[in-house]
């Protein structure tokens, strides 16, 4: 009987000291971290348990890697879960605790980039955009636009417009290839959302048909007001099958060669894109359109008016005209306006 007494004793001593233990590296998991300044980590594919902690403790986060490591471990045998440490650059809160830290591994929350797409903008515009920003990671650096499209899974399709304008926000290291996707997809949910919303008897057919409209409207104005005017307008013209006759689709078609300046040589050059010299919408998209010149483009405000022209005033508004004798008289007053304003500078 004493035997048997002595050995529960050193059971019971040995449960007692496990347990002890247990709990002094629970406490130490929880306890807050020496680190008094806010530390980044760059969890890298591959990385375990073990790489992180010694990560963290050469930055100062973490004071007993070792420690953490051991609790990390033992709580897994006992909960059958183990932390999901998901790759990514993470920004660690001073003095965050290890279970802090781990909680932010295990949900991913790593620190976001940004990039901005501004509305109006070329296709272009947005490569070298994505091109330059540091935190992509880079796969269609060098290939044609065809070759980017068939990397979307769009062979085939013509870019330009079809990328939503907006602020996307990822993690460091997604490729441009996802946030190209990310984008296409946008344009693709606005577009379908503005069509199913589409006044009736419009002079075009097809969705692409509006996102070409879109993107003229786009260019034509920035005063979201004015949007719907400006696509009323177009839409006018188009039902008496006038010409457009718009500068931004002309600039778009004379390419490399545009010099920042329209000629009247350039008026009278015909490409597939002079609106002035070719009847009907041109055959693409010239920008891209965001979301209120994809709604004006479908939702038209038809008022009779079938000219407009800049007022001058330095807002970006126009004045608009029924007949070409108005529209000719607020031309004049246009050019009086510049004049003027030339000889105060």
């Amino acid at each position: 009987m004493r035997k048997i007494a002595v050995l529960l004793a050193v059971v019971v001593l040995l449960a007692a000291t496990a347990a002890g233990g247990y709990y002094w590296l629970q406490n130490s998991f929880y306890a807050p971290g020496p680190s008094r300044d806010i530390v980044r980590i760059q969890v890298e594919q591959g990385a375990n348990v073990r790489t992180v902690l010694m990560d963290l403790a050469r930055q100062g986060a973490v004071s007993n890697p070792r420690s953490v490591e051991m609790y990390v471990r033992l709580n897994s045998r006992l909960t059958h879960h183990s932390p999901r440490i998901q790759i990514g650059l993470y920004e660690i809160p001073a003095g965050a605790s290890a279970a802090q830290i781990f909680d932010l591994f295990d949900q991913g929350k790593v620190v976001l980039e940004q990039l901005t797409i501004i509305e109006g903008s070329r296709f272009a515009d947005l490569r070298r955009l994505l091109d330059s920003h540091a935190a992509v990671t880079h796969t269609l650096r060098g290939k044609s636009d065809e070759e980017v499209m068939t990397a979307l899974g769009h062979p085939g399709e013509f870019p330009e417009g079809r990328f939503f304008p907006d602020t996307y926000r990822f993690a460091a290291k997604t490729t441009d290839v996802e946030i190209l996707g990310k984008a296409y997809a946008a344009m693709q949910r606005v577009l379908d959302e503005a069509w199913q919303q589409r006044s009736a008897d419009l002079p075009f057919q097809t969705p692409y048909e509006a996102l070409t409209l879109a993107s003229i409207v786009e260019k034509e104005t920035g005063l979201p007001a004015e949007r719907p005017k400006i696509a009323g307008v177009f839409v006018s013209r188009l039902r008496k099958g006038m010409r457009l006759q718009t500068d931004p689709t002309v600039i778009y078609g004379l390419g490399a060669s545009y010099d920042g300046d329209i000629h009247t040589r350039d008026l009278a050059t015909d490409t597939p894109y002079n609106t002035y010299t070719r009847v009907g919408l041109p055959p693409t998209p010239i920008a891209l359109p965001g979301r209120e010149s994809i709604f004006a483009a479908v939702r038209p405000e038809e008022t009779g008016e079938l000219y407009f022209v800049a007022t001058g005033s330095g807002d970006g508004g126009h004045r608009f005209s029924k007949t070409l004798e108005e529209h000719n008289a607020a031309v004049k007053s246009y050019l009086q306006h510049l004049r003027a304003a030339q000889h105060t500078q």
